[in-house]
């Protein structure tokens, strides 16, 4: 309700802007607002993610900040919006809830085709070493947030049409690290009630502070 909210009082202030000044504002950008809820306190009780690991990697980072804490350890987080000043934290936690959620792109998607050797071979799940034990142990095992068919459908459409723009992988093969995170945010929106439009732009957006416009020859974070 929010989001229609936003887009209403958008429009109306745009129709403005055009009557008396003669020009249109610059596009606004998405605000789609997540609730993240639990979900990093359940991640940590499934051992998804290892608090220990987790703290050592933003202590040598500077340490985790307020909101950094309120993601991990908070049970009620509504309203969030992936903003540039929140991105390096967010792509962490959505890859972690990507890799972990259960979902037919995982177990029956690119990643599981025998050519590669097994779905424990890619950056994406071998690169996750902030669980307890492998990875693999999590992969595609817990049911934080279970999808309809319709929103299923929904998540495969959009992840097949976006892109990551240092291997031109689309989201459906989540090999990297990028990719994962990125199918963890469609579900996530998804089950939230996104059309396929939104998750579109908020795609896109996210990209942007994933990938800023320089030159890059790999998918590293």
């Amino acid at each position: 309700m929010k989001n229609k909210i936003k887009e209403f009082l958008y429009f109306v202030t745009t129709a403005l802007v055009i009557t008396f000044l003669g020009f249109a504002p610059m596009a606004q950008k998405t605000a789609w607002a997540l609730d993240w809820g639990d979900l990093g306190s359940k991640m940590l009780e499934a051992g998804v993610i290892d608090k220990e690991k987790f703290e050592d990697l933003y202590n040598q980072r500077g340490g985790l900040s307020e909101m950094d804490k309120k993601l991990l350890y908070g049970t009620h987080n509504k309203n969030l919006i992936i903003s540039e000043k929140n991105s390096g934290m967010m792509l962490n936690m959505l890859w972690a809830f990507g890799l972990a959620n259960e979902n037919p792109i995982l177990e029956n998607g690119p990643m599981m085709d025998p050519k590669y050797g097994g779905a424990g071979n890619f950056a994406s799940t071998g690169g996750w070493n902030l669980a307890k034990g492998s990875a693999m142990n999590h992969f595609s095992m817990h049911k934080f947030v279970t999808l309809t068919p319709e929103q299923q459908a929904l998540v495969e459409k959009v992840a097949k049409n976006v892109y990551r723009p240092c291997c031109q992988n689309s989201t459906y093969f989540p090999d990297c690290n990028h990719g994962m995170a990125m199918l963890g945010l469609l579900e996530l929106m998804a089950s939230q009630g996104a059309k396929e439009e939104e998750m579109n732009k908020v795609a896109e957006e996210v990209n942007g502070y994933w990938f800023p416009p320089i030159k890059t020859s790999n998918c590293g974070a």
